[in-house]
């Protein structure tokens, strides 16, 4: 028993090891794309790129890689956070300032009857509740306001789905 026992902490202990961020700052552009795959998506923000990495369950993580000008790993980061949002200025941010800020929404919809556009980001509230976050645009693309709560992907009774 005690060998089994063993034997299960070290397979865990290995497998929680691959969770691991397997970049670190410094690394060449190349070893961050040949160690995380081919971005989802890449942006130009002033002389540094940035590479898009959708991940986690039910699409509720978003990395960002930015890159320095030199080619070199400058941050890796988790950006579907409450502190990332945040960030986002009503009024004043674009379309173009969201994605370089949280990425690709998980789905859009369009409000006819008050003509604003939602982005919806659903993520881990804190790392504990499964929420969904909205950025509502105008029609000129500037956000106008953002708005949380659960995400009905996870709420089936409450909901009745």
């Amino acid at each position: 028993m005690k060998n089994l026992s063993q034997a299960l902490l070290v397979g865990l202990s290995i497998t929680l090891a691959g969770c691991a961020v397997p970049v670190n700052p410094g690394d060449p552009e190349s070893q961050v794309i040949s160690r995380l795959g081919k971005p989802n998506a890449t942006y130009q923000e002033g002389n540094e790129r940035l590479l898009e990495y959708d991940q986690g369950a039910f699409g509720q993580e978003t990395h960002m890689a930015r890159i320095s000008p030199d080619g070199r790993l400058i941050s890796y980061k988790q950006v579907l956070t409450l502190e990332q949002f945040a960030t986002i200025k009503v009024g004043q941010a674009t379309k173009n300032d969201v994605l370089l800020i949280v990425g690709h929404p998980l789905d859009t919809i369009f409000y006819s009857r008050v003509k604003l556009e939602g982005w919806n980001y659903g993520f881990k509230e804190s790392g504990v509740w499964n929420s969904l976050m909205t950025v509502y645009f105008d029609e000129a693309g500037i956000v106008r306001k953002l708005e949380n709560g659960p995400d009905p992907r996870f709420e089936h009774s409450r909901f009745g789905l």
